[in-house]
């Protein structure tokens, strides 16, 4: 086995992926029990549910995204082992019948893990269910070097949420270090899915892109033979080139 040491980091090149994540369902939703065995020992339960209207809400979004994209769809699940994915399976079929343009592929969800580390760039739009897509999120975030690049959204309805994946930091509030990408890039998805200003959305990812083309970089993606800035710079480099 080689020595760490000898080891280099690949460069990620031509990644652009957007994962639908359902939100209101899964485990962390289901019926939740403790209780104490006869034996003394503990138990716990966690209860998977998922009818289909919910999968097919959080379905016909990516799909309406992948036709803005590169009209290709991943829908991640466990079906070889789950009920709840194998209903999930069955209904993103169903409802792929009314998108004939859109490229539909199934993936396990540990094969999934294992291809956005192998060939992230083979993904276009992602659509699983909560707990695999939270899961999943965090990994690709890292794709980027930082969730300080990642944009999001909870979308469903006639009200929309946008913002960072990241939390408020507050260990550095104040302290002109934070990235400030992420909040950008929430505000572009917020003109392309809420309002529908293609044009406008991306002309602010066109401006994040030639910022770090320019090499400018926030503590968090920091580099060497990067130009460092705070979060105030950064957010006027971008301005400037919008």
């Amino acid at each position: 086995m080689a020595a760490a040491s000898t080891l280099k980091p690949e460069i990620i090149r031509d990644v652009d992926i957007v994962v639908f994540r359902e939100l209101t369902g899964g485990l962390y939703f289901g019926a939740k029990k403790r209780e104490t065995l006869s034996d003394g020992s503990e138990q716990a339960t966690d209860t998977l549910v998922y009818n289909s209207h919910e999968i097919e809400r959080i379905c016909r979004l990516a799909f309406e995204a992948a036709r803005l994209r590169r009209k290709q769809l991943t829908s991640v699940d466990k079906a070889n082992v789950l009920e709840s994915s194998r209903l999930w399976r069955e209904t993103v079929i169903k409802v792929s019948q009314d998108y004939p343009d859109v490229k539909l592929s199934h993936l396990y969800v540990d094969n999934c893990a294992m291809q956005l580390v192998r060939c992230p760039a083979q993904f276009d739009v992602i659509v699983t269910e909560n707990m695999f897509g939270d899961i999943l999120t965090d990994q690709a975030a890292m794709l980027t070097g930082s969730l300080g690049m990642l944009p999001s959204a909870s979308l469903g309805g006639k009200t929309a949420l946008y913002e960072p994946s990241h939390g408020s930091a507050p260990d550095i509030a104040g302290q002109n270090l934070a990235n400030p990408l992420a909040t950008i890039l929430s505000a572009a998805m917020m003109l392309r899915y809420s309002f529908k200003l293609e044009e406008p959305a991306m002309a602010i990812e066109a401006a994040v892109r030639q910022v770090l083309d320019d090499n400018y970089r926030t503590a968090d993606i920091m580099a060497a033979g990067m130009k460092k800035v705070g979060t105030q710079e950064m957010a006027e480099l971008v301005r400037a080139r919008i």
